[in-house]
């Protein structure tokens, strides 16, 4: 009856959200709102790098979140709040993945298109690519979500009772770079 990408779409919707669901939680307590923002925007980056490289453009884009969740992990808690550095590296890769894209011979591509997305534009492998890494995800919630939890309510708490938050701290922003690739 439905025709085959609204099938693909539906459960490409899904699938994100049952990821999101579980991995927002910790966002909202971790007050990190912001964070998924700023990585989407920084996407454009590896969208342009994948393009000048004619590399698939989530590689380009899971690099670029990566290489963003790092570095914001890399200088968070030192002398910047952490709103300021979403800011400023997201904004930072959102111009350098613009003027890219402009000095990239020969392409001219609709940004909007990487901006806003179209769910109904969900390929066979996009869908692979979406379900294996919310299930990854969702894997990985679901073996530490105790020392997570714990983690994100009391830090000092967590590392008393043995938990290295330092690692926790990494796995959690991981998690969200990758969420945020998959779903672009």
């Amino acid at each position: 009856m439905l025709d085959d990408f609204l099938w693909r779409a539906a459960l490409a919707g899904v699938a994100v959200a049952l990821a999101s669901g579980p991995l927002g939680c910790f966002v909202v307590w971790r007050r990190m709102a912001y964070f998924g923002d700023a990585t989407a925007h920084a996407a454009i980056l590896g969208v342009a790098l994948s393009l000048g490289f004619s590399i698939s453009v989530f590689i380009g884009v899971l690099l670029a979140a990566l290489a963003m969740a790092f570095l914001i992990l890399s200088l968070s808690g030192r002398m910047f709040a952490i709103d300021t550095l979403l800011g400023v590296v997201s904004h930072g890769a959102l111009a350098l993945g613009l003027v890219a894209v402009t000095f990239i011979p020969g392409v001219r591509v609709d940004l909007a298109a990487y901006l806003f997305g179209d769910i109904l534009a969900v390929g066979r492998l996009d869908l692979l690519i979406i379900g294996a890494g919310c299930l990854a995800i969702l894997v990985v919630l679901w073996f530490r979500w105790e020392r997570l939890l714990l983690f994100t309510l009391n830090a000092d708490l967590a590392a008393a009772r043995g938990v290295d938050t330092r690692r926790e701290n990494m796995i959690l922003t991981i998690m969200l770079a990758v969420l945020v690739a998959v779903a672009i």
